[in-house]
């Protein structure tokens, strides 16, 4: 792992990272190989639409999970890397943000999408316009039960100790917790006279909101995460939700969000 995934929320707000536009903002594709039409509607970006950004930003949960780098091994994250690395070697500089699903990616695979890492959150800048970054998991604040789950796992000898299991046992334990989660999203989505309380728990708190758009100076935040595209006009700023992708559903969704000349739109992906 590299230490700027562990950089301090404060260190990582002070100094912005400077890029260059059109800038492309995508978030929650959860790649894997049992989606093809998602994967396949992915490397179409790749290989088009990408290639028009000066900056390609990826905002996490971009595989549906990752347990190592030793997952660089299996032929469908190899191509993902290689598309990855073949875009940065045409000009478009690609930065990565961990996710819930996929923050034990590090530095081996870093190296081979020809990738840098951006900590959750961060603060870009373009021509003088301040934009927050983040995931979006660490501001559903009012999920006790996660939020205890991800202080946890985001220290360091604990995936140290995953890390030391062999491989299989961590793609069973992945499995398996991608299972219970989807089965705990169903069974949110159906709780009886609960329906605003259930979807604030799976949703970002105004409160966290706040507090990243002081901390960070900007008043425009992008993140992901939620699942619930959309644009919010927050007290502090604009709040914008980035899309899952899933092309793999009777109702393919999936778009990203584009800054260019101090704008943001958008876009739609091919299907």
């Amino acid at each position: 792992m590299s230490d700027a995934a562990h950089a301090s929320p404060a260190s990582a707000l002070k100094t912005p990272v400077r890029v260059s536009g059109p800038v492309f903002f995508i978030s929650d594709l959860h790649l894997t190989a049992s989606m093809p039409a998602t994967a396949a509607a992915f490397e179409r970006f790749m290989r088009t639409r990408a290639r028009e950004a000066r900056t390609l930003v990826i905002l996490g949960d971009f595989f549906e999970y990752w347990v190592g780098d030793e997952e660089l091994a299996d032929p469908f994250h190899r191509h993902v890397a290689t598309l990855l690395a073949d875009v940065a070697n045409a000009g478009t500089r690609v930065l990565f943000m961990h996710g819930n699903r996929d923050f034990l990616l590090g530095k081996r695979f870093l190296a081979a999408a020809h990738a840098a890492l951006l900590p959750d959150p961060s603060v870009l800048e373009l021509d003088g316009q301040r934009l927050v970054l983040a995931h979006g998991d660490a501001l559903c604040t009012r999920d006790a039960a996660y939020m205890r789950f991800r202080h946890w796992t985001r220290k360091r000898w604990v995936q140290r100790i995953f890390l030391t299991m062999p491989l299989r046992w961590r793609l069973k334990i992945a499995q398996k917790m991608r299972a219970e989660s989807e089965a705990g999203r169903a069974m949110s989505a159906n709780v009886a006279g609960e329906p605003r309380a259930a979807a604030m728990m799976g949703d970002v708190a105004p409160e966290a909101v706040d507090a990243l758009f002081k901390a960070s100076g900007a008043h425009t935040l992008i993140h992901g995460h939620t699942h619930r595209p959309q644009l919010h006009h927050e007290p502090s700023g604009e709040r914008w939700v980035l899309s899952d992708w899933d092309f793999d559903t009777p109702q393919p969704r999936g778009t990203f969000l584009k800054l260019e000349n101090g704008a943001l739109t958008v876009e739609q992906v091919t299907a």
